[in-house]
């Protein structure tokens, strides 16, 4: 009997040993860290759940209040980082601190002339390219190490977010800040157009170079063996080669890129060839948006494959770019463009957070 009431009386006295233990001390207990883990993100973390592949196989580490996100907030796929970890009582390893093994270049950021736009993280968004699906299409953004990320917990696919952006030294738009778009209520930017361009161009005929014969439309696909002054088309009676000269109208079907389908109206020519007299390319419609042409930025690259007659994708000694066409007032030195050509291109920020091309020419 008296061991019984001895043994309860040391079970009270515990709990109520127990209870007054501050809380910080508990919580200090509970994240002890056990083990630093090195990985890359997988497709499927989420903000409560990350998903690591590491040298060892894969971990389901759990995110949660007390989480130290500082060191890194964008999990998305591919990424590499470092998690020191602890165990839960949840019998769950959960994250005590998260750092991003990558390193980023700086860039100067011109954050007077800011823009806002809400859009939904993409699975193919890794490293420092921050992929964002917009009302306006699709957003590349560059993330720096000064991207302010305090109005959201981590950055992870498929979820939507308030991004401030501006453009960087290297012509690129990059992020400012980044905030839950859920939590803040969405915003994005919106613009007005002064109406289409009008292109002034050499992809344009002269006045007194107006075809006289007889012409013929034909539709193909663009081949490899497509030149700055050949176009080679995959019809459905053989491939037909296309001389272009000062008598093309090339101002709708520029982006002459292996597998892209084009029209061609046609005419033979003194010297037996085809000749072209008029191109057009599929061509989407755009929402009309505000360009800011008080600073433009001059870039010079080679023409992607991924180039369309809305948007020029270029490599350039920064990384990739993708401007907008729907400015486009001037062209010089081609007919159409093709994959590998050199070009400058003299661009500016539209209110929609994109840069769009003023004019381009090529470079011999």
């Amino acid at each position: 009997m008296k061991k019984r009431i001895m043994n309860t009386c040391l079970a009270l006295c515990l709990a109520v040993g127990v209870s007054m233990v501050p809380a910080n001390m508990l919580t200090a207990e509970a994240s002890e860290v056990i083990a630093t883990v090195s990985g890359t993100v997988r497709k499927g973390t989420t903000s409560d759940l990350l998903l690591l592949a590491t040298s060892d196989g894969n971990m389901e580490i759990k995110l949660d209040g007390g989480t130290d996100t500082s060191g890194c907030k964008l999990l998305l796929p591919d990424r590499k980082i470092s998690v020191s970890v602890s165990h839960g009582s949840d019998g769950y390893l959960h994250a005590v601190k998260i750092t991003n093994e990558g390193k980023a270049a700086t860039v100067s950021v011109d954050s007077s002339s800011s823009a806002v736009v809400t859009g939904t993280i993409k699975s193919k968004s890794t490293g420092d390219i921050l992929y964002l699906d917009t009302k306006y299409g699709e957003m590349e953004l560059k993330l720096d190490s000064t991207t302010d990320m305090s109005g959201c917990k981590v950055l992870v696919t498929d979820k939507t977010y308030n991004v401030t952006c501006a453009r960087g030294s290297d012509a690129y738009m990059h992020a400012i800040s980044i905030s839950d778009a859920a939590a803040s209520g969405s915003s994005s930017a919106s613009g007005s157009s002064d109406g289409a361009p009008v292109i002034a161009s050499d992809m344009t005929p002269s006045p007194d170079g107006t075809v006289s014969q007889s012409t013929t439309w034909i539709s193909g696909t663009v081949t490899k063996n497509t030149t700055a002054s050949l176009l080679c088309l995959s019809t459905n009676n053989g491939e037909m080669e296309i001389r272009l000269d000062g008598e093309t109208d090339s101002r709708n079907g520029m982006m002459a890129m292996e597998g892209r389908t084009l029209s061609v109206s046609v005419y033979r020519g003194d010297d037996a060839y085809m000749h072209a007299a008029n191109i057009t390319g599929s061509k989407m419609s755009t929402i009309p948006v505000s360009i800011d042409t008080s600073t433009p930025s001059t870039v010079t690259g080679t023409v992607s494959s991924k180039s369309t007659e809305n948007t020029l994708y270029m490599h350039t000694q920064y990384g990739d770019m993708e401007l907008k066409l729907d400015a486009l007032g001037s062209a010089k030195g081609f007919k159409i463009l093709v994959q590998g050509q050199k070009v400058s291109v003299s661009c500016a920020r539209g209110d929609d957070a994109y840069m769009h091309a003023l004019s381009i020419t090529a470079i011999k």
